[in-house]
């Protein structure tokens, strides 16, 4: 089985600032949930491997077991500890109290910027250059905190969530549009999001992507299904949890009784919490990918999908009508994403361009480059 670890496809940087960088997350993997906030995970690979000393702040709400079924993404959260190593990197994660949908948002953020002495004293007298914040409601608090305490400029990263949901919650918002304002540098995973943030603020916002990267012996091309036409069984990748309601699991059942309807034999193949390199094999064995997210930055999987040589299917959300085929986007429709299915297994990737040419802006070498420049204007 070859190995998915990022690390494996990632280069040294020559001649690289060697920063402190202190990265603070609301997501990160914990030891019973590897899975949970990878794209996070990714980009302290990505700036270990530039040379950069970095440690990472998790912080994690107060819950019982029970807790976790609200939210896939809080699996493994309830039990995990104060601190740890993860693949040689220093994992911090202090408490801070919420309540779920966030009725009190003043509270959490008091208590998360409360835990700034507790980070203080387990750093010891190390101390970053530069402060990275992954998602601003509610951790952007403790990063502005933290930044204010040691003079130091933070950057705050916007990959969805903040700008989606948090912008339309009372409350939040006020949160969300303060920590947007006044952290040093504003980062969008996407342009969607970078115009977003221009829209309500003067404050201009750096566009860059979260790094796609695959080891490759994963690497396909995308060609069209050798199956005979409706006489084999085909199978759909739902590339999420079908109990995250902003997935919308039942448009992806609808598109395949739509498909069984035109004869078709159809298996839907969901993802959990699988591992990188059960994700990639299920994308490998899969013959189409299909999103139906009302909701997403990206979506990483599409762009991973697509470079396992599996076609992607989707509704137009976040940046896949950037990248995919104008046959392969389609509305909230299950016939039309049936379309598209059909078309993607018919003709496979038919573009001028290759796959790896069309999802260049999201590379290592270009995601790494922007950051350097970033960071090197940061602390110089």
């Amino acid at each position: 089985m070859p190995t998915t670890s990022l690390k494996s496809t990632l280069r040294l940087a020559d001649g690289g600032l060697d920063i402190q960088i202190l990265v603070v997350s609301l997501l990160y993997p914990v030891p019973l949930n590897p899975t949970r906030g990878v794209f996070v995970e990714d980009h302290v690979d990505l700036l270990k491997t530039q040379g950069h000393d970095v440690k990472v702040v998790n912080p994690l709400p107060r819950m019982p077991r029970y807790a976790e079924a609200r939210r896939s993404t809080l699996m493994g959260v309830a039990k995990a500890p104060r601190r740890w190593t993860h693949n040689g990197t220093s994992i911090l994660a202090p408490r801070f109290f919420a309540l779920p949908d966030h009725p009190y948002p003043r509270l959490t953020a008091s208590s998360v910027t409360r835990r700034a002495r507790w980070v203080e004293k387990h750093l010891g007298s190390w101390r970053p250059d530069v402060i990275v914040c992954h998602t601003l409601w509610p951790v952007a608090n403790l990063a502005k905190e933290l930044a204010q305490r040691w003079k130091r400029p933070w950057v705050g990263v916007v990959h969805g969530y903040d700008f989606d949901v948090g912008l339309d919650l009372d409350g939040v918002s006020e949160q969300v549009r303060s920590a947007a304002t006044s952290c040093d540098v504003l980062v969008c995973a996407s342009q969607r999001l970078s115009d977003v943030a221009q829209g309500w603020s003067n404050k201009s916002a750096e566009t860059i992507p979260c790094v796609t990267e695959i080891d490759r012996d994963w690497r396909r091309p995308v060609r069209p299904m050798k199956k005979p036409w409706k006489k084999e069984p085909i199978d759909v990748l739902f590339p999420a949890d079908p109990r995250r309601p902003e997935k919308r699991h039942l448009l992806a059942l609808q598109t395949g009784e739509v498909l069984e309807e035109r004869g078709w034999m159809v298996g839907i193949t969901t993802l959990r919490h699988q591992p990188r390199d059960i994700v990639y094999d299920r994308m490998l064995t899969a013959d189409v990918t299909l999103i139906t997210s009302r909701r997403e930055a990206g979506p990483l999987v599409a762009r991973e999908s697509l470079l396992c040589g599996t076609p992607v299917v989707s509704v137009n959300v976040g940046e896949v009508d950037r990248y995919l085929p104008k046959e392969w986007v389609h509305g909230d429709d299950p016939e039309a994403l049936a379309d598209g299915i059909e078309d993607a297994l018919r003709n496979g990737w038919q573009g001028e361009e290759t796959v790896d040419e069309r999802l260049a802006f999201a590379s290592f070498d270009t995601v790494s480059q922007a950051w350097t420049e970033l960071l090197s204007s940061l602390v110089s």
